[in-house]
Parts: C-alpha cells; structure tokens; sequence
C-alpha cells in the first residue's frame, strides 16, 4: 500500500478548481434558463408597433403566455423568429 501525502498547497488548488467547477455549473444552467420578455421589450428589440406584434400573436408566429393582463414572450422564440427570416410587417 502506497502512502501519498497531500499538501496545504494541493487542498488550495483543489478548492480553486472546485469553485471555477461550481461557477461554470451554474453559469451554463442561468444560460439555459427561458427569459422572458414582456410586450414592450419585444417591440422594443424587433422595432416593431403595438398592432404587429399583435398580428404576430393571432396569427401564432410569436408564441406568447398571458399571465394576468401581461403578455410574456420567450427569449428563445424571439431569436428563432428572428434566425428563421420571418417577415415581420
């Protein structure tokens, strides 16, 4: 049997790497989050009017949650409607 010794040193680097282990976790996990965004922020990044994004919701281009009297759209959505070359007026 093979006695290793381990250093203050070596418990310093492990407790370095296990906490850039831990804040990478739980970066990609706020990254995979859905934000989401409520009727004025979306027409205010697509620089669209009241009326279309209306449009968008009727005819279910945009997909959207009512919640109250609020309207609330996904981040995801919105990148996808933007990626996919949709006409938006």
């Amino acid at each position: 049997m093979e006695i290793e010794l381990i250093t203050k040193e070596d418990l310093r680097q492990l407790r370095v790497q296990l906490l850039e282990d831990i804040k990478q976790h739980f970066a990609s996990q706020s990254a995979q989050k859905t934000q989401w965004l409520k009727s004025a922020q979306v027409r205010a990044m697509l620089s669209i009017s009241p009326g279309t994004l209306q449009t968008l919701r009727v005819k279910g281009t945009l997909k959207h949650t009512k919640i109250g009297g609020s309207f609330y759209y996904s981040h995801e959505d919105i990148q996808t409607l933007l990626k996919s070359g949709h006409q938006l007026i």
